[in-house]
């Protein structure tokens, strides 16, 4: 299969499987389902179908090995449009555990281009999600419990986070970033941004979400600062808008920015919420963000989260109705018809897939013969896969 194509000058979402005709206007209007490709700046998506960033937990000092590669790899040649490599981590300290992957020094760089090359080679586009843990850092791997790792002699550092709040009661008390932190914070993220793209990557996505530093501060649930940067909306807004505008300064222009952020905390009262979201959306689409990635939760350790089918779907329909701006459809996404109504819906412009493509590599594959497409198999295989279909 060809590398991931770009500057195609296809007209947004245009499908070559089929179209439908516009009466008023005598013309043919392309179908939009979850087969169609999306126009992002420069590059083509060649379908809606996304492989979320996952976390292995399997790095040593940050460094991407064979198995991220087989990982991530294997949904590329799966069919997947765009392939997201997990939370990596702009500082050392900023890592959820000790086996996430980082990217805050050079030495990082190959081990990720290699992958990002190999994604590209099988018509993906090559993802990375840059990522700060916060107060969140500092944890075991989640097969060994995941519980905070205390002390130097366990494995643990200390974390930082917008004010001294734990994320669990009895946790170690995280150091407030000071004004030269917080630069520090944004300087790493900016770092981080130029190592992914000289490693080949064509969309970098923000992580704002899940509880981690960025979103920290977005929520007055973590966020109890006084300063500019704390307190209002716009002062808790403040640091991701910085982040995103030095991160999107220095992508080209013909690359897309997504961020992921959290629609709401599932609090009571008093936390991060969907109004909230829409106001950051519309802020970060100024700033020439292309995507928001929506999801949900994090901050709260015991959240009442009414998990089910499609539970986080309106979130994203809300903001791209609301803004204008694209948006990504996240959880408990797992059939393809499914999938297919939340594109041909108006809900989003992608659906991210997670533990459904960790069951299932091939999930892509399979929807297109589901929804009555052609899979288009990598030639290694697909040779004998039609051969024996016939």
């Amino acid at each position: 299969m060809t590398e991931a194509s770009s500057g195609s000058g296809k007209a947004e979402g245009a499908s070559a499987r089929g179209s439908v005709t516009d009466v008023d206007h005598d013309r043919e209007v392309p179908e939009i389902d979850l087969l169609s490709p999306l126009d992002v700046r420069s590059l083509t998506f060649r379908n809606r179908i996304v492989m979320s960033p996952m976390c292995q937990y399997s790095a040593q000092e940050g460094l991407a090995d064979d198995w991220h590669l087989v990982h991530l790899g294997s949904r590329a040649v799966g069919g997947a449009s765009l392939v997201v490599v997990e939370a990596t981590a702009v500082t050392r300290d900023g890592r959820i555990s000790p086996g996430d992957l980082g990217i805050w020094s050079d030495g990082h760089v190959e081990p990720l281009a290699r992958i990002a090359r190999f994604v590209r080679s099988q018509g993906a586009v090559a993802g990375i999600q840059l990522a700060h843990a916060g107060r969140k850092a500092s944890c075991d791997r989640p097969w060994k419990g995941g519980a905070s790792l205390k002390t130097p002699e366990e494995g643990g550092w200390q974390v930082v986070a917008p004010s001294p709040i734990p994320f669990h009661e009895g946790d170690p008390i995280p150091n407030a970033l000071d004004e030269a932190g917080i630069e520090e914070v944004i300087a790493a993220f900016e770092a981080g941004a130029r190592r992914a793209l000289s490693a080949g990557y064509q969309v970098i996505e923000i992580h704002a979400a899940h509880g981690y530093l960025l979103h920290e501060f977005l929520s007055p649930i973590s966020n109890q600062r006084d300063d500019a940067y704390g307190g209002s909306l716009d002062n808790r807004m403040r640091l991701l808008l910085q982040v995103t505008e030095r991160v999107r300064r220095i992508i080209p222009d013909e690359l897309p920015l997504f961020v992921r952020i959290s629609a709401t905390d599932w609090a009571a009262e008093g936390g991060w919420d969907i109004e909230q979201s829409v106001v950051l959306s519309k802020r970060l689409g100024e700033l020439g963000v292309d995507l928001i990635d929506v999801s949900s939760g994090g901050t709260l350790p015991k959240a009442r989260i009414p998990v089910g089918k499609g539970y986080q779907v309106p979130f994203a329909r809300r903001i791209r109705q609301e803004t204008g701006i694209k948006t990504g459809a996240v959880g408990m996404i797992t059939e393809a018809g499914h999938a297919n109504e939340i594109i041909t819906g108006g809900d989003a412009d992608l659906v991210f897939l997670a533990r459904e493509l960790l069951r299932e590599p091939y999930w892509a594959l399979k929807a297109a013969h589901e929804l009555e497409s052609e899979p288009c198999w990598p030639v290694q295989y697909g040779y004998a896969v039609k051969r024996r279909a016939r």
